[in-house]
């Protein structure tokens, strides 16, 4: 089963794969939003390479302030 490497979640899916079946999937985790390709680094694909301070818990998470919305494009001038 494969966890969030920065929360630990156990719920992630797969957002992508890539065009030769079996090369890389991308990957998101269904709490923190974090996302990865499975080819990166073990030190941003696998909870314990990643690098402790950036880790989180679920408290962090749902302490966390209110995450700001992406603004709309502008209009094309």
């Amino acid at each position: 089963m494969t966890h969030c490497p920065r929360c630990a979640f156990d719920t992630v899916e797969t957002l992508h794969s890539s065009p030769v079946p079996g090369v890389w999937d991308v990957l998101q985790c269904r709490r923190c939003r974090y996302t990865w390709r499975t080819t990166e680094p073990a030190r941003r694909t696998r909870r314990d390479a990643y690098p402790e301070r950036f880790r989180l818990a679920a408290e962090d998470i749902d302490n966390a302030p209110e995450v700001p919305a992406v603004p709309p494009l502008r209009p094309s001038a």
